[in-house]
């Protein structure tokens, strides 16, 4: 039996819709922040780092959302969630991802977390507002690159896009949220349109607005 460990609206999000895209059968743990569930013993013994989300998938265990991802599209290759290895096309595949997770999330990290890079209301803010601005500039970038097409990489839906989408969601309340870009937005429609986006919402809880 696989297991992912997360928490509702995380960066569990994108490895919990793939989980259900490919069709696997998997137990879902959501751990609750507010008991801290996360740096409680039992879980840092998977996860060191005390962070979300962790796959356990026989004597593997696996930690970062990213990773998790690719684990995932290449030991389930029939999915189709990845372009073939050695091709151009897995290239950008991995372009497209490790941009998401380390140039996009980690701008994310200093939006939601100001206090851990500065002392102060007041320089918090500022640098809050400053990672909201990059933020800006990156889905704007990403707006351009979508262009008309239907998933990020082109015609066929691959890992890249739950991972996108996800990283969308969390700019909903931000004064410049990803859902008001002229290519993002309809695409965000068409991801949550998806049955295994339906059914991550639905397990983890979560309602409108979506993204």
């Amino acid at each position: 039996m696989i297991t992912l460990y997360g928490m509702p609206s995380s960066a569990s999000m994108a490895p919990h819709i793939l989980l259900r895209e490919i069709g696997l059968s998997f137990e879902l743990v959501l751990l609750d922040r507010a008991t801290a569930a996360h740096k409680a013993p039992d879980y840092l013994r998977l996860n060191p780092n005390g962070r979300v989300p962790t796959l356990v998938d026989g004597d593997l265990v696996l930690f970062e959302a990213a990773a998790i991802c690719l684990h995932l599209a290449d030991s389930h290759p029939a999915a189709g969630l990845a372009p073939a290895p050695g091709t151009a096309e897995r290239a950008h595949f991995y372009q497209w991802l490790v941009f998401l997770t380390n140039t996009v999330q980690a701008d994310m990290l200093v939006y939601f977390y100001p206090e851990r890079h500065a002392e102060g209301t007041e320089a918090q803010a500022s640098v809050k507002a400053m990672a909201e601005a990059r933020l800006l500039e990156r889905f704007t970038l990403l707006d351009r690159a979508l262009g008309s097409k239907a998933w990020f990489l082109g015609d066929r839906y691959s890992a890249v896009d739950p991972y996108l989408f996800m990283l969308a969601r969390w700019t909903r309340f931000m004064g410049t949220p990803a859902r008001s870009l002229p290519n993002l937005g309809p695409y965000l429609a068409r991801v949550l349109d998806r049955p295994a986006v339906q059914a991550a919402f639905e397990a983890e809880g979560l309602g409108d607005p979506y993204y």
